[in-house]
């Protein structure tokens, strides 16, 4: 990550995903996958060992870049970070002088409980999937109220909800357009995608069973997702989940002229409270080149996208303040790791 932070000047983010597949973890060489909660206490010491690693173990003078003298690094203000905890052991340094953003700008993407907490903690953008504006609003005053509780400001992290947004020239042609998909779109293959994400076996259910409440040590909030919204004024069914993943996966469909799906998201935005869209796709390039061509420039019209990319770093960009973390998130409490390592070691 330290070195694409700095073949990049500064412009990496990483979506910390604590994996789902029994396959991942026996390649890792575990008998199973730990079960969903756990698997987050993992990637919280995961993370703890990762800011003391970019945080703490260079001080900020510890680069002299002394050609005359031969010496590229002070070595008293390279610290090993000393890291002993439950899963994780590391004595040493980091291997690499700091980069651009030090931490590089940390993505999230869990809607469960434990990992809304999780994002909560440490995300500084979040990736949600609700499929309905009352799910996404509740979504994310959770989080906020998460993030407030830890003492972080609530609006340090931006939330993204998952959107598949079908648009044309005119509202006729995008509906064309979204019925032409639909027929492509196959039912089975829609419901092994959702079995793999859900940890269900889809195929043991009737098209017309309703999902239940279902356990699943996989992606709890795929579950969620169809267990709280409500498709039609009733309970979702296996055969609703088909037609809902045949385009574009879990979040919503929006479909459309430009002003019309730029209406509908506006309106997603002023009633949830979320931050903007991750744009998924029904089809690529077709479905890039119909945003790019049709919705962003009506977004930009409207002032709500931006028209030309600001300087700085990717952390920049986004919030417009400095390109280091900010005090309030806790990867900066170990910015002084290793002078206190120092002052231990020396008493």
């Amino acid at each position: 990550m330290t070195t694409l932070d700095h073949l990049t000047d500064g412009r990496v983010g990483w979506n910390v995903v604590t994996s789902y597949l029994d396959s991942g973890a026996k390649n890792l060489g575990e008998s199973a996958q730990l079960n969903h909660d756990n698997r987050y206490d993992v990637a919280d010491e995961y993370l703890e060992v990762c800011y003391k690693l970019w945080e703490g173990s260079w001080e900020d003078d510890a680069v002299v870049r002394d050609r005359e003298r031969g010496i590229f690094t002070d070595p008293s203000k390279v610290h090993g970070i000393g890291h002993e905890g439950e899963f994780f052991k590391v004595p040493g340094i980091h291997l690499s002088e700091p980069s651009p953003q030090r931490t590089p700008v940390v993505y999230q993407a869990g809607a469960s409980t434990r990992g809304r907490q999780f994002a909560a903690e440490h995300a500084e953008a979040i990736f949600t999937a609700a499929p309905t504006p009352a799910l996404l609003k509740e979504v994310v005053g959770d989080i906020r109220d998460r993030m407030r509780a830890v003492g972080r400001d609530p609006y340090d992290a931006r939330i993204y909800n998952l959107c598949t947004a079908i648009v044309d020239e005119t509202k006729q042609k995008a509906w064309a357009k979204h019925d032409e998909l639909e027929r492509y779109a196959d039912d089975e293959a829609a419901l092994t995608l959702f079995s793999g994400w859900m940890g269900i076996d889809l195929a043991e259910y009737d098209l017309d069973d309703p999902i239940g409440e279902v356990e699943s040590n996989a992606v709890h909030s795929a579950v969620a997702a169809f267990q709280q919204a409500d498709p039609q004024g009733g309970e979702w069914k296996v055969r609703d989940i088909a037609r809902w993943g045949g385009i574009g996966g879990i979040g919503p469909r929006l479909v459309g002229s430009a002003a019309e799906v730029a209406d509908q998201m506006q309106e997603w935005i002023d009633y949830s409270d979320v931050d903007g869209f991750n744009l998924a796709y029904a089809i690529a390039p077709g479905t890039f080149v119909d945003l790019v061509e049709h919705l962003m420039p009506e977004l930009q019209r409207r002032g709500v996208a931006p028209t030309e990319y600001a300087p700085g770093t990717l952390r920049e960009k986004l919030f417009g303040a400095g390109p280091r973390l900010p005090e309030s998130h806790p990867g900066a409490s170990y910015r002084r790791l290793g002078e206190t390592l120092t002052a231990g070691a020396a008493a």
